[in-house]
């Protein structure tokens, strides 16, 4: 199929020559003025493939021609050459402003015309069909992104569930620190913008706090679900839930998506690290802690002492938060402590919503 040429020109004897020397290789448009050039241009811009303006022409010359092509977002479609005897400085000046592509100057040459609008034509043709290939791409990356997110959010979720099956605990452990943890990063970035967060990177780690505890898979159930308090060698063992759990993520959290599985490595490895170097399992003090570790930490206690165990019977939540704020259960970032204080009519609020 051939492609669509529009002609402007006011002069029938440039209209005729232009259409003799294009007929062939192109079906040619022709239009007396700027205005009639327009009326073709919203009837057929789709199908235009490239315009031979004149500049000087009577009702609309070729420079408010060019200034429609720019309103209407048409001049990175459609490349344009100006065709003029106009060779001033001036009008070459605005005319490339304007977005023209290039300049032929009256009187021309038929094979060196006929050159630079194939050109043009077959560079618009492959710069067009590129970006509605970058496009198609693109959707397809976010498609497969969104497929990827749902099926890891579907691994934690059931890792997550087995944790807590296997551990006896109250089915929605993990979807409340889940939710603690969005609650304190939400005040976190808000108040202090040195670290860095943002919403979308608060969202990551809430939804990687739920595989905090997938370690857990590897503590023998003697120990994972004995009343009373561990011993020595048995506290150990349960410590070891923490590196298990990196590996497991390591092995089951897919690459495609590298910045969830940091932060799920992070925080299975590091959320029982304590702000005074007193935690484990690398004894890590301060920011080198990461500070997704960091706020899972606090949801995790939070909630730990404001639910039933095996081993002790709720904390009322009064208590559970002076526990946390006398350091009575490890020492913690005072920051994430400023945030936690602000934070505890909310918690209450997930902890009662979740129960």
């Amino acid at each position: 199929m051939k492609h669509n040429i529009l002609v402007v020109d006011d002069m029938e004897i440039n209209r005729e020559i232009l259409h003799t020397i294009f007929e062939e290789e192109y079906d040619v448009l022709l239009a007396e003025d700027g205005r009639e050039a327009i009326e073709l241009i919203e009837k057929k811009a789709q199908n235009i493939s490239a315009i031979l303006l004149d500049i000087v022409m009577p009702r609309l010359d070729g420079f408010g021609v060019l200034e429609f092509l720019n309103e209407h977002g048409l001049m990175k479609k459609i490349p344009v050459l100006l065709i003029t005897s106009d060779t001033s400085y001036e009008s070459k000046r605005r005319g490339y402003e304007l977005g023209a592509s290039d300049f032929i100057i009256k009187p021309f040459e038929p094979d060196i015309v006929t050159r630079r609008v194939r050109n043009l034509v077959e560079l618009y043709y492959h710069k067009n069909n590129l970006e509605k290939m970058v496009e198609a791409q693109t959707s397809e990356i976010r498609e497969k992104n969104a497929k990827l997110a749902a099926m890891n959010e579907h691994i934690i979720n059931s890792l997550g569930t087995i944790v807590e099956f296997r551990s006896m605990e109250s089915g929605n452990h993990i979807f409340r620190v889940r939710s603690f943890t969005e609650i304190l990063l939400e005040h976190l970035l808000r108040d202090y913008p040195e670290y860095g967060l943002d919403l979308e990177t608060a969202e990551i780690i809430a939804s990687a706090s739920v595989l905090h505890d997938v370690g857990k898979i590897s503590i023998p159930d003697s120990i994972l679900m004995k009343p009373g308090k561990l011993t020595n060698e048995e506290f150990e063992l349960m410590k070891t839930h923490t590196v298990q759990g990196a590996q497991v993520v390591e092995r089951v959290i897919m690459d495609d998506d590298p910045a969830f599985k940091k932060y799920c490595r992070e925080i299975a490895l590091s959320h029982h690290e304590r702000y005074d170097g007193r935690g484990y399992p690398n004894r890590l003090k301060e920011d080198e802690i990461p500070i997704s570790a960091q706020a899972v930490s606090i949801a995790d206690v939070y909630d730990a002492l404001t639910s039933e165990r095996v081993y002790k019977p709720p904390f009322s939540y009064d208590k559970a938060y002076q526990m946390i704020l006398n350091g009575e259960c490890g020492q913690f970032n005072p920051k994430l402590m400023d945030c936690f204080r602000k934070a505890k009519a909310e918690f209450e609020a997930k902890a009662d919503e979740l129960k």
